[in-house]
């Protein structure tokens, strides 16, 4: 059976079709080889990854051989070369301000150094998706203008930091994102709705692909669960079919069978309804299929068109400025209005220690423990299916403090594709500052699954009845992320700190893992009677 529909318009301009050969035979043979996820060994291409069931254990923080980079006497002229005048400026600030005395004139020339110092570091940025020296990665990457303005101790610390992602977790720093975004391997991040340039065809290629995979996985996951539904009909077809063939025998008449019984003749009627459903279903399985056919020929098609245009990578040097302008945008989020807006590293603000630099390696340690407590953080249900989707993670080098949500999932793949957070590097307290981003997360996706009814269903649903209820004022949202994290550091460790309605919602629909659970019953009867709840909703398959 040949399963095909009329191309979509756009897809078919990007393209350059201009109509579908009818007659055309198409091979789906492969069609389901690793529908459950990439081989092992085999490249992912883009920002895609093999679905694991968690983050990886970091057994290795830092380099065994450190770089010298720092000890180069040219890396600050390294640094500002070739940048222009906007490169001159921004020294002569800098040698004011380190000249100063006077705080009042330092705070002067501090006020003075941000603009310029922004605009010298997009000019940097333009260079991130090619072979840029080491003096301007760092200095994207961790804020390192001049290492002689560090420690002896903080120069020895980021001289062992781990270089490459060698863990190949989504976990970036600036400059990766920025490389990553000006050659399409990531999609730039959306500010309202940013419309792609006509002649952009690497970006549109790349947005057709974000929403095509979005319609593939979709239609793989409707797949799967009617696949369920129909084992699960064909299972109880199965029992009452036998239950139907058991005869006893009449007597002492050899050969001679008792009729139908009550029990049976209603079995027969069930029977009937079991095949008129299997037959529904598999009217839905046919539609279902043709939308994966279709679907897996225009992702085809599409990465077949994105291999050609990649034969020689281009950069799109828009979608680097639009996002180094999203980037600065969420420099100042992270800071907010009281905090250190000063641009670089430098002594005086520089007091982390090594396990509270938001180093990659730091974060995925955090992720995993976060994980290991809420282990439904990052994950999404689709159709009755829950997937997990760990986000998108981007590491500025800001003295902020606010971990934050830039999008709960691509607006062209809601059901598959990774949310965004953004943490800064240099906070006060690095495991707040990541629990407060995955906070952000988690209601950010709850509230878009519940759309219109946000404020009546689920997670975000009863979370702001309790906000009503408590008549509070401000922002619900930092109410859930401050009630987020204390479940998450005082909570799951039998502290109660949460409201009794609070802590039912979060128990619902945040629940701990299950040891946690099992620990915390043994604590306290409050925990205790959430664990009897969860047994009987489970038994009455409401849950």
């Amino acid at each position: 059976m040949a399963y095909q529909k009329e191309m979509d318009p756009e897809l078919a301009s990007l393209l350059g079709i201009d109509e579908q050969d009818d007659s055309e035979t198409l091979d789906y043979s492969n069609l389901f080889e690793g529908i459950d996820g990439p081989e092992e060994g085999k490249n992912v291409k883009n920002a895609e990854r093999a679905p694991m069931a968690c983050f990886p254990d970091v057994t290795v923080r830092f380099s065994e051989n450190p770089h010298d980079f720092f000890n180069d006497p040219n890396y600050y002229k390294t640094a500002l070369s070739e940048e222009g005048e906007i490169a001159q400026r921004v020294h002569t600030i800098v040698q004011k301000y380190l000249a100063a005395k006077d705080p009042k004139d330092r705070s002067v020339y501090r006020q003075q150094l941000l603009m310029p110092f922004w605009d010298f570091l997009f000019r940097v940025a333009k260079k991130a998706p090619g072979n840029m020296p080491p003096p301007k990665k760092f200095l994207l990457r961790f804020g390192l203008f001049h290492p002689g303005l560090l420690k002896p101790e903080s120069r020895e610390f980021f001289a062992k930091v781990i270089i490459e992602n060698e863990l190949d977790q989504p976990v970036y720093y600036m400059d990766e994102w920025l490389k990553a975004v000006g050659t399409s391997v990531i999609r730039p991040s959306t500010t309202d709705e940013a419309k792609v340039a006509q002649s952009n065809i690497s970006a549109k290629l790349q947005q057709m692909l974000e929403k095509t995979k979005g319609k593939l996985d979709g239609a793989k996951s409707m797949l799967r669960s009617k696949e369920h539904e129909r084992l699960s009909v064909e299972a109880s077809l199965r029992d009452r079919m036998n239950y139907v063939f058991e005869h006893s025998p009449v007597g002492d008449f050899d050969g001679i069978s008792a009729s139908y019984t009550d029990g049976q003749k209603r079995t027969l009627n069930e029977i009937q309804d079991s095949i008129k459903q299997l037959l529904k279903i598999d009217r839905e399985h046919v539609v279902l299929m043709r939308d994966l056919f279709q679907a897996e020929n225009d992702l085809s098609a599409l990465q077949n068109k994105a291999d050609e245009e990649g034969s020689a990578v281009v950069v799109d040097m828009g979608a680097l400025d639009v996002e180094f302008s999203t980037i600065r945008q969420m420099a100042k989020m992270s800071v907010g209005r009281q905090g250190n807006h000063f641009p670089f590293l430098a002594r005086e603000y520089f007091h982390c220690g090594p396990n509270d630099v938001g180093i990659r390696e730091n974060i995925l340690i955090m992720l995993k423990r976060i994980e290991s407590i809420d282990p439904e953080a990052f994950c999404r249900y689709h159709k009755n299916q829950l997937n997990r989707i760990p986000p998108l993670v981007l590491l500025l080098p800001t003295y902020g403090e606010f971990g934050f949500c830039w999008e709960p999932f691509d607006r062209y793949n809601r059901a598959t594709s990774p949310g965004r957070i953004v943490i800064p590097m240099y906070p006060r307290n690095l495991y707040i500052t990541v629990l407060t981003a995955v906070a952000d997360l988690r209601w950010q996706v709850a509230k878009e699954k519940a759309s219109y009814y946000w404020m009546e269903e689920g997670l975000t649903g009863h979370y702001y009845q309790w906000y009503l209820s408590e008549k509070l004022k401000g922002d619900i949202k930092e109410y859930f992320i401050q009630d987020y994290i204390l479940w998450m550091t005082k909570e799951a460790e039998g502290i109660q700190k949460l409201s009794k309605e609070v802590r039912g919602s979060f128990w619902r629909f945040m629940p701990f893992a299950q040891d946690v659970k099992d620990r915390l019953k043994t604590r306290s009867y409050v925990y205790q009677e959430l664990c009897q709840r969860d047994l009987n909703r489970a038994m009455s398959d409401g849950y």
